[in-house]
């Protein structure tokens, strides 16, 4: 390759713009205006080649010296600089893409199917408190069955269906890291469920009231509290915590109240309103909210706050209820089946559960409102005794 070291710094911030040869494959391109490329020229396989190793302005004669002696070895192994150069690259893109990475990713990419944009963090946290602890900071494209079994392990057993959104979630994580490019094995979380076998753990419905204690108990209620409110209006309507802890005002007009889609249980975008016929009762607990609070939200104190999920429970525990305010919904149900004549449409629409055929959907439109609205006037007769 000749003799080396045939530049200096001072001939290097003196010499005019063009290509200059340090020796032994190191060259020097000099442009207008005092910039420049290193570079390094060599012949591998019969092949003239040359790679960049930096511009002039961050890399000085020495440092281009010795990176042009790490290629120039690199030559002497029949290692072409550039495959070296791009595998080291490659192997940096693969350490950065990080399971905490795509997950966050993979968030942002969900959140606009999610209510409220995810932001009460019940996708996101299965993988925040199960997942990313143990495996985050690992490659996603290193990841196989055997990590993903060795992370969800501690709680299969104990904590089934936490597990289970746990892998769920960590499967759409994989996807979306496939569906970037990455090479990573869509297979992964159902391989680590045959690892897993089956969990011990079986599902328990949420615990109910009997509805022949529901008039005693829904009596007792403190109507001086948001929380014993909102709970009395949740039994009387058979609705959800959410739709009525984040009850508004203008939801309610005359007899009906009308739930946006965005509170109903469903994805975000696509599930619609719904009409909850009101019994007189459940207006005058209405009215009673609404007096008590300047905010939109009926249920929020004088400061703003909705009430926590934990709020209505927490009433029922203090009392020493074995059960819990989603459970009047079983209740109601119960009470339905056993004692009205009323079409299982009805009943179901009641609660809000829609046909799961979409063709009984399509032709399907009416919600039964006048014949819940009977129901709901009985159910509220109930519960008063």
């Amino acid at each position: 390759m000749g003799a080396r070291y045939k530049l200096s710094q001072a001939f290097i911030k003196s010499c005019s713009p063009g290509k200059y040869n340090d020796g032994a494959g190191l060259w020097l391109h000099k442009r207008a205006g005092g910039g420049g490329q290193w570079f390094f020229r060599y012949t591998l396989f019969g092949h003239r080649k040359e790679t960049g190793l930096g511009g002039l302005n961050n890399v000085g004669l020495a440092t281009a010296r010795k990176r042009a002696d790490h290629a120039r070895a690199l030559v002497a192994s029949n290692i072409d600089p550039i495959n070296e150069k791009q595998r080291l690259k490659n192997e940096y893109a693969r350490s950065s893409n990080t399971i905490s990475m795509i997950a966050s990713l993979a968030f942002e990419a969900k959140k606009a199917e999610l209510k409220g944009d995810g932001k009460n963090g019940r996708w996101f946290s299965p993988l925040e408190l199960h997942v990313l602890p143990k495996i985050g900071k690992m490659p996603i494209e290193q990841v196989d069955q055997h990590d993903i079994k060795t992370c969800i392990s501690p709680i299969w057993h104990s904590k089934g269906e936490t597990a289970k959104k746990a892998l769920h979630r960590l499967n759409i994580v994989i996807k979306h890291a496939a569906a970037m490019g990455l090479d990573v094995d869509i297979g992964a979380v159902e391989k680590a469920k045959a690892l897993l076998g089956q969990s011990k753990q079986q599902k328990h419905n949420i615990p109910a009231m009997l509805w022949a204690d529901a008039p005693g108990y829904y009596q007792e209620l403190d109507e001086n509290t948001l929380a014993g409110l909102a709970l009395k209006l949740l039994m009387l309507t058979g609705v959800r915590s959410y739709p009525v802890r984040y009850a508004e005002a203008d939801e309610f007009e005359e007899d009906i109240w009308t739930i946006p889609g965005a509170k109903m249980k469903g994805p975000a975008g696509k599930t619609p309103y719904f009409r909850v016929p009101l019994s007189e009762e459940a207006k005058r607990i209405i009215n009673i909210a609404k007096d008590r609070t300047p905010n939109d939200f009926i249920f929020a104190n004088h400061k703003g706050n909705t009430l926590s999920d934990a709020s209505m429970s927490s009433i029922m525990k203090r009392a020493g209820v074995d059960a819990r305010p989603h459970g009047f919904r079983s209740t109601l149900r119960t009470w339905i089946a056993e004692t009205q004549s009323v079409s299982l449409e009805v009943a179901e629409m009641v609660l809000a559960h829609r046909p799961a055929s979409k063709v009984v959907r399509a032709y399907e439109r009416t919600d039964f409102l006048n014949q819940r609205k009977e129901i709901m006037e009985k159910w509220a007769a109930y519960l008063l005794g």
